[in-house]
């Protein structure tokens, strides 16, 4: 079955190896831990009111540097880790992480009141507890859980990137290349504006439960590079003439128009809650419907599609699959419909929780001027 999935490269360490392997994400947590707590940081205010003092709770924000600091420590070996090792120990981490994310998931959740969620499993699935911080709010638990998630998804990519060049040397795809080049950067363009995650929804709405922590620090950290399972042990698909230009120099292009639609919604949208009256980049006005004492933004990304920034994700994860230059290969897709799957289920949840939201009238008067869900012209 290994075999016929073509991942049995992955199952090859020995006893001791595969300990450690299970053992590695223990060993990755708690250095994130230590690095978001002696890093120097800067405190901000985010969305989230804080309820004891009904202002805006603030956030002590590093990921940036603690980012930087965990790319150099993996390039240069600095603990003696060889770089391969993470992409080599991937399904051992799955295990051992899931395992402490359960963990992590029974403290959250028995830790709090009941509250309205009486159903034990639900409110482990979903949590109890909006937000938890410790050590006078100097460690947001939802902050780490995606700054451990973001920075380990680069570097899983990086690490499959190098175990492919060690096995393939001089006849290694450009395109693993490109993957790992794609997400270094996509994760360093999220923390350079962090900020923008405290006016999300996973931010505001989630709470701590398996769903956002296993999420956060498993399948976000593991579990995206998915694709790499199945590909890095691909030489160089061949091309050559124009049909190699054009998949070397349109994947990134489509990476970067889908990254550009994504990033440009999200950044008017956080522009907009924290400054309604001003024009996004200096040229689009915003406008918007009253719904109350809220306002449903309804121009510039927003009047193009109810849920445009989720089509920007669409192009980025199709530029995935796309980079490795191995079309008919199931793996190079995993992540595409991993993120079309999920995009397309969100957008139902988020139209019903806006019309709860901002009232049903409000908005059906958005959804009739903004006819799109995501794909304008489409859907």
């Amino acid at each position: 079955m290994i075999e016929w999935l073509g991942i049995d490269h992955l199952f090859e360490l020995s006893g001791s190896e595969a300990i450690a392997g299970f053992l590695t994400p223990l060993v990755v947590f708690a250095v994130f831990f230590l690095l978001q707590l002696i890093l120097p940081a800067r405190r901000v205010p985010g969305y989230v009111t804080d309820p004891a003092t009904g202002a805006p709770r603030r956030y002590r924000l590093n990921g940036l540097l603690v980012y930087v600091v965990v790319l150099i420590v993996w390039a240069f070996e600095l603990t003696g880790m060889e770089r391969v090792w993470f992409y080599r120990s991937s399904v051992y981490a799955v295990a051992g992480g899931t395992v402490l994310a359960v963990i992590f998931t029974l403290v959250a959740v028995f830790s709090q009141p009941k509250g309205e969620n009486e159903n034990t499993w639900l409110a482990l699935w979903e949590g109890r507890a909006q937000e938890l911080s410790f050590l006078g709010e100097r460690f947001d638990v939802k902050m780490y859980l995606y700054v451990v998630g973001g920075a380990m998804f680069a570097l899983n990519a990086l690490s499959g990137a190098a175990y492919h060049y060690e096995l393939f040397g001089d006849d290694s795809n450009p395109g693993v290349f490109l993957y790992a080049a794609f997400f270094t950067f996509y994760i360093m363009d999220y923390f350079i504006f962090e900020r923008v995650q405290l006016y999300t929804y996973d931010l505001i709405h989630e709470n701590l439960g398996f769903k956002l922590v296993w999420g956060g620090l498993i399948v976000y950290g593991w579990l995206y590079i998915l694709p790499l399972w199945g590909m890095a042990v691909h030489p160089d698909p061949g091309f050559s003439g124009l049909l190699r230009s054009v998949w070397l120099i349109g994947t990134p292009v489509l990476f970067l128009g889908g990254w550009a639609i994504g990033r440009g919604a999200n950044l008017q949208k956080y522009t907009f809650k924290r400054w309604p009256d001003r024009k996004f980049l200096g040229l689009i006005d915003p406008v918007y419907i009253e719904a109350g004492d809220r306002k449903i933004l309804c121009s510039g990304f927003w009047g193009v599609a109810r849920h445009f920034n989720y089509l920007g994700e669409g192009f980025l994860a199709l530029s995935i699959s796309l980079v490795f230059g191995y079309v008919g290969n199931l793996w190079a897709w995993t992540y595409f419909i991993f993120i079309v799957s999920f995009f397309t289920v969100r957008q139902l949840y988020d139209d019903r929780f806006c019309a709860e939201k901002y009232g049903p009238e409000r908005w059906a008067e958005y959804q009739e001027r903004v006819k799109y869900r995501i794909f304008p012209g489409i859907y």
